[in-house]
């Protein structure tokens, strides 16, 4: 689950980052009243929307006044951006910037422990740094059992070229970064940029944040700050159900068990030249209502215009996923066309027992796309 950067500062702030004291507002009435409140000074707009490239849509202005930060709230909310529309705006007072760090803590599932990641070119695309210039990238990692330690945050800032007067504060809030990440169940903590204000001190006037949902249920807190605007209906709703959905943009509808085999999945039918209309994991021990309700989400899909399932029955018996499927198909009223793949214990039960019921039904992943897309393309299976 991502944060907005609202939301990811003020949690910055108490684990004692040093933060702007901004508001959200939601109209531009709202928008004048925080900026008369931060002291009738000049500000920034920002729109809150999960996506970057802010500035370069119109979404990030300075306002001088509260006037302007009416003006400029008005300007803002409302508009489009990357598909995102902008319901509320961040009004934050405006600061002299010297300099400009990027800094993050995230997970490297290679490495498998956390890992500081910084660059003295903050404020830009990071991705785009990494490709072009990946020496200015410092990544450090760290052992979860001793944690940050000054030798790690010296060691960055030397690399970077940051003013040894700042050595000091800079650790604070690299180690005030990692307990916000480990506390907060995270797998990506981001200040970017980490400025060196008019005064010489650090302070964090971006933030992003990325919480692992399994681990929402020990923060119920943060789980209601979920934004609503960033995910689907489908996606939605089968959080909803507990299944990992992702809506794309092709026309094959995929069910499969398992985030990897999901994958593969996807992976084989474009390499036949079809185009997944989805990423769908029911998981390894998926009910006959899970299965229906996965059906159902692929099916509003309008786009869709053939559906393949792809089961591999560990535990889960494929004679059972069988009849699961048939009591999911009664319930769903659907002319488009199905092919099943089911490998695993009792595939050929499984598979026999949807012959019976007229269904197409393949032996391999490479069999059962071919049949997709003809079916798809109206050629028949």
């Amino acid at each position: 689950m991502n944060l907005i950067e609202y939301h990811a500062k003020r949690l910055f702030g108490q684990h004692g980052i040093p933060v702007p004291a901004g508001e959200l507002a939601y109209t531009p009435e709202e928008a004048r009243t925080i900026a008369e409140r931060l002291g009738g000074g000049t500000v920034v707009v920002k729109a809150q929307v999960l996506t970057g490239g802010r500035g370069k849509a119109g979404g990030v202005k300075l306002a001088h006044n509260p006037d302007e930060a009416e003006a400029r709230a008005r300007d803002i909310l409302g508009l489009d951006i990357k598909g995102f529309t902008v319901h509320k705006v961040l009004v934050d007072p405006g600061v002299v910037i010297q300099d400009e760090i990027y800094l993050a803590i995230l997970l490297d599932r290679a490495a498998r422990r956390p890992m500081i990641m910084a660059s003295a070119a903050g404020g830009m695309d990071i991705e785009a740094v990494a490709e072009e210039t990946p020496e200015k990238i410092i990544k450090v990692h760290i052992n979860p059992q001793i944690g940050v330690r000054t030798f790690h945050s010296t060691y960055i800032a030397s690399r970077m070229a940051l003013p040894q007067e700042l050595w000091g504060q800079f650790h604070n809030v690299v180690t005030n970064l990692y307990d916000c990440f480990i506390s907060n169940d995270a797998s990506l903590t981001e200040i970017n940029p980490l400025i060196i204000d008019g005064d010489g001190n650090l302070m964090a006037v971006d933030g992003k944040m990325t919480i692992d949902d399994n681990g929402l249920a020990r923060h119920p807190e943060l789980a209601e700050l979920r934004e609503a605007d960033a995910e689907t209906a489908s996606e939605r709703e089968a959080r909803k159900h507990g299944i990992n959905f992702i809506q794309l943009d092709g026309n094959i509808g995929c069910m499969v068990n398992g985030a990897g085999l999901a994958m593969t999945s996807m992976d084989v039918i474009k390499l036949f030249g079809g185009s997944p209309a989805n990423f769908l994991d029911i998981g390894g021990g998926a009910k006959a209502e899970q299965v229906t309700a996965a059906l159902r989400l692929i099916l509003s899909d309008k786009n869709v215009e053939a559906v393949l399932i792809n089961i591999f029955g560990g535990i889960t018996r494929g004679d059972e996923v069988a009849r699961g499927i048939i009591a999911a198909l009664d319930q769903v009223d659907t002319k488009v066309p199905f092919v099943v793949r089911l490998a695993g214990t009792n595939a050929t039960e499984g598979r026999a027992i949807l012959a019976d019921q007229n269904m197409t039904t393949a032996v391999t992943l490479s069999e059962a796309a071919q049949k997709a897309i003809a079916a798809a393309k109206g050629r028949g299976v």
